[in-house]
């Protein structure tokens, strides 16, 4: 299932077998459209990224290119130390670590899965850089309007972060620099209050992505939720969007259950619990399946901006 890296990494480049379909055009326009990453940029046959590297918290940047369908090639712009790293960090934000195959035969069981699969072909879950960036963002959209989280998360990294190589982009904050903040108009007392319980946890490694997916969902969902500020929405979400779990319907995503009663024709007041009925086909892929449903409600809002 996992997709190594082809070869040890001497220089600040590395390389990423596919196993199974990738499609980086559909990757690069859910990050930039939904806010996933913080930082990042699309230009002709380019994904760019700047993020915390997860665990050191070294600032890096990423210039991700698919040379081929079978291989993704990463440049990294940070200290060649870290260079492995950050590379198995973009493998895993763009759910390259597993094979798609499984994924593919959910078609043969579900018709509606089969149409958007067959509308986005290589289309995998995006991530955010890491939990710990992740969960920052849940914090973010607590009770605020996206647009106005996107302006008070870029305000917060272009006062607090670190530029990445010469492409201009500002990774978000290491978490320590967010634990010393004291004050941070954009944001609010209570607000940064909730950052800082988020960054002591991930330098803690309670936010390691690997132990999470790791765990039951029951017990990752747990452990999330006994961060000041994270409830069970959030915790799910982080799961998701942040460590990658493969496997997981979120229960408490009320918009996606919205998608799924409108694209399998049930009635508005069918209950959550029946929507994760209906989603036991999609195993062991739910996570990816249930990405689908909110990327083609993304890209059918938003007039498409091609990479080339």
């Amino acid at each position: 299932m996992t997709a190594p890296i082809l070869r040890p990494i001497d220089l600040p480049t590395g390389e990423i077998a596919v196993r199974g379909a990738f499609d980086l055009t559909a990757a690069g326009q859910w990050l930039v459209r939904s806010g996933r990453a913080g930082s990042v940029a699309l230009e002709a046959g380019v994904l760019r990224l700047a993020f915390p590297a997860d665990g050191s918290w070294t600032h890096a940047g990423a210039a991700i290119r698919q040379r081929s369908p079978g291989l993704v090639e990463v440049g990294v712009a940070a200290p060649v130390e870290i260079a492995a790293p950050v590379v198995a960090q973009v493998r895993r934000m763009l759910s390259l670590d597993l094979d798609d195959s499984g994924f593919v035969e959910i078609a043969a069981r579900d018709s509606v899965v089969r149409r958007l699969q067959a509308r986005y072909p290589g289309a995998r879950p995006a991530l955010h850089s890491s939990p710990y960036e992740a969960a920052c963002w849940t914090v973010f959209t607590q009770g605020m309007r996206e647009n106005q989280a996107f302006r008070f998360r870029a305000e917060l990294a272009a006062r607090h972060g670190r530029p990445t190589g010469e492409d201009g982009l500002v990774s978000f904050p290491a978490p320590e620099i967010l634990i010393e903040l004291s004050n941070e108009p954009s944001v609010g007392n209570f607000r940064l209050g909730r950052l800082r319980a988020v960054a002591r946890a991930a330098v803690a490694g309670r936010l390691d992505a690997g132990e999470l997916v790791d765990l039951p969902i029951s017990e990752a969902v747990s452990r999330l939720s006994a961060i000041p500020g994270i409830g069970p929405y959030s915790a799910e979400q982080i799961l998701l969007h942040g460590a990658g779990h493969p496997d997981l319907f979120p229960r408490l995503d009320a918009r996606l259950h919205e998608l799924l009663r409108k694209e399998y024709e049930l009635p508005a007041d069918t209950p959550p619990d029946q929507l994760e009925r209906l989603a036991d086909s999609w195993r062991p892929y739910r996570s990816w399946a249930a990405h689908l449903f909110r990327l083609d409600e993304l890209l059918r809002s938003v007039p498409e901006e091609p990479m080339d």
